[in-house]
């Protein structure tokens, strides 16, 4: 999770104060000293925390708060506003619109991360609908175009650059022409970098602003280097006007509130976080879900949004239809594992869920929950149409077994323990077996068809005590307000349960 460690102390001194059975100035201070500690650790700036602090304090005085108040929700909205208020310029950034040709300019320091979040912005508006470009104006580091090159092509994006050319700003006026009457509508434009801020970096970012006249320049910042994030997102914005920010590396970033917190400073909107290497881990930056996360409230429109964005809407009442009645079939623990993958890392979208914290996907254990899930898959490439869409585990018999493990080019034992998972999730399963599919519109079936004893015998074990016990989840069960989202939330997260366990 993005700032894992950062989430994880907050998350815990919240836990802390709740758990306490009055709620008394000692609590409260206890509780804004951990949160200050954290802050702090993460090289978040001490001013802007000793501002938070007393903001807090003002607003929650114990001794106003009449009778009957929960000073635990009031204590917790407060630290909530106050991290919001840290964190958001108020300022909203320049938005491209489909159709009409917005021409975007990276800037930054060598090594930042630059040349990766081009691809990955390119390549988040091109699922989107846009139809973007790359142009590569770094002619300072070796091997800058070659990477630009690399990463257009798997992204499968155009591309312009030259092996010749020394000139960045011909380049660019060159990249920028060509894609125009190409008609793309998002004209990325990677510039040069330097290892520290130089004079004639600066005056090359001038130059190439002044010809190409970008829409929006956005500065990428490595969120490693901490506080000295404000002096150099200061000295870049004096020079060609940032108007957004791309924090990159935040992934178990421990100081990574250093860059977030110096760049609201300079009103520069945040508006995305690299992740990681791979295309896909490039998250939108929204001020109110990135704290719920960091409080570990979780961001439940976000994880919704992910579940609609990989599982088809047309394939959703049929594969709920099916699981209501206890069918489910090797092809649809297939097609679940797909949908896992297809959300991304899984660390990130756990740190979506209300009451889940970085713990419950320990640093090291994604990679190898991923690689597994990759595993399964290709094992059951190998299967036939009987054996996917059988829901009797007897099918697979030896000869099968056999067959199927030299088909996939793996060991007989990686065979076994698939089909080991893929009776483990049949049984999860089947305790969902009879439960009635509400009808479009049907709202209220949640509270008719599933109740938190229900459900909490679907989720594995780990799950449950990470939502809070049955508590946690009939206020999880609030929140979604359909049994069509709880359903499709288990149907992805049933196999990230057993991935881990």
């Amino acid at each position: 999770m993005v700032l894992g460690e950062l989430s994880g102390s907050i998350s815990r001194a919240l836990a802390q104060m709740s758990n306490a059975t009055i709620i008394d100035e000692k609590v409260l201070n206890d509780c804004l000293n951990e949160i200050t500690r954290a802050l702090l650790k993460a090289d978040v700036q001490f001013d802007l925390v000793k501002t938070m602090k007393i903001n807090i304090k003002n607003i929650v005085n114990l001794d106003d708060l009449a009778a009957g108040h929960n000073k635990r929700r009031i204590i917790q909205q407060a630290i909530f506003n106050e991290l919001c208020k840290m964190l958001d310029t108020g300022k909203p950034s320049f938005t491209p619109k489909k159709g009409k040709t917005s021409v975007i300019m990276f800037v930054g320091l060598q090594g930042s991360g630059k040349t990766t979040s081009c691809t990955k912005y390119a390549y988040y508006h091109q699922k989107k609908g846009f139809k973007p470009a790359l142009v590569c104006a770094d002619t300072f580091r070796a091997g800058a175009f070659d990477q630009l090159k690399q990463n257009a092509t798997k992204a499968k994006i155009p591309f312009y650059g030259s092996y010749m050319e020394s000139d960045p700003v011909k380049i660019a006026i060159e990249g920028v022409e060509r894609f125009k009457k190409e008609n793309c509508d998002l004209i990325i434009v990677d510039t040069s970098g330097r290892h520290q801020q130089e004079a004639s970096l600066f005056e090359e970012m001038r130059q190439l602003a002044e010809s190409t006249k970008p829409d929006l320049v956005i500065f990428v910042m490595d969120s490693s280097i901490g506080q000295a994030a404000f002096s150099q997102a200061q000295a870049f914005n004096r020079s060609v006007s940032v108007g957004a920010v791309i924090v990159t590396k935040t992934e178990g970033a421990a100081k990574g509130g250093g860059a977030l917190s110096a760049v609201a400073a300079t009103k520069s909107p945040v508006i995305f976080l690299g992740t990681g290497e791979h295309m896909d881990e490039f998250e939108v930056f929204d001020v109110k879900p990135f704290v719920s996360r960091l409080l570990g409230m979780g961001d439940w429109s976000g994880f919704m949004e992910k579940i609609h964005d990989v599982v088809p809407m047309d394939q959703q009442p049929e594969l709920l239809q099916k699981l209501s009645e206890g069918q489910f079939t090797m092809r649809i623990m297939y097609e679940q594992f797909q949908n896992i993958l297809n959300m991304g890392p899984i660390s990130q979208v756990f740190s979506m869920l209300p009451g889940f914290s970085a713990e419950l996907m320990p640093k090291g254990r994604e990679k190898e929950s991923q690689s597994k899930i990759k595993r399964y898959m290709t094992i059951m490439d190998s299967m036939t149409n009987e054996e996917l869409d059988s829901t009797n585990p007897k099918i697979m018999n030896e000869s099968r077994i056999m067959r199927v493990a030299r088909g996939s080019g793996r060991q007989l034992r990686d065979v076994m323990e698939m089909l080991e998972e893929y009776k483990r999730l049949a049984k999860v399963w089947g305790k969902m077996k009879g439960l009635k599919i509400p009808k479009k519109g049907e709202m209220s079936a949640l509270s008719r068809n599933m109740n938190a004893q229900h459900m909490s015998k679907v989720l594995p074990p780990a799950m449950l005590k990470q939502i809070g016990g049955m508590g946690g989840l009939q206020n999880l069960m609030k929140q979604m307000g359909s049994s069509k989202d709880m359903m499709g939330m288990l149907g992805n997260m049933g196999g990230m349960g057993g991935m881990d366990q």
